[in-house]
């Protein structure tokens, strides 16, 4: 009897990380994709070109930074700063009858966690707007 307690306990101890666990080749991987689907800010911006500014295509990833901005963590920080960018302008607002190009951005994805979808132009009620995506991805 104590013969057999004593092989059991070793096929037990045998047995014991001899087959790898489920999905344990694809750690790396689901980690990596498990943190961009977690970024804070996800977006592609299009710039069309007009007198002041050319055609441009950028995309910014944030926590973890990365796209092919100039430097994506300066332009994480700057976007984290400024959480009213994006969305709905204020109500009962005078904006300025001034366009100065005829620049526009369309900016799509996710910003802070709520997704975007706008386009923004370079004068109006969207100037200060503009100037800050100019900071960010000029």
């Amino acid at each position: 009897m104590r013969c057999a307690a004593v092989l059991a306990s070793g096929l037990l101890a045998a047995a014991c990380g001899s087959t790898a666990a489920p999905n344990a080749g694809s750690t790396a991987s689901a980690t990596a994709g498990t943190a961009a689907a977690a970024a804070k800010i996800s977006l592609d911006v299009d710039f069309a070109g007009s007198p002041t500014t050319r055609p441009a295509h950028y995309v910014l990833r944030c926590e973890p930074a990365g796209g092919n901005v100039a430097n994506p963590a300066a332009a994480c920080a700057k976007l984290m700063k400024d959480a009213d960018i994006f969305g709905p302008l204020p109500a009962h607002i005078l904006c300025p009858m001034i366009m100065a190009s005829a620049g526009r951005a369309t900016v799509t994805g996710i910003y802070l966690g709520r997704h975007v979808d706008e386009s923004i132009t370079d004068g109006g009620c969207d100037l200060a707007r503009w100037a800050k995506l100019r900071q960010v991805f000029g």
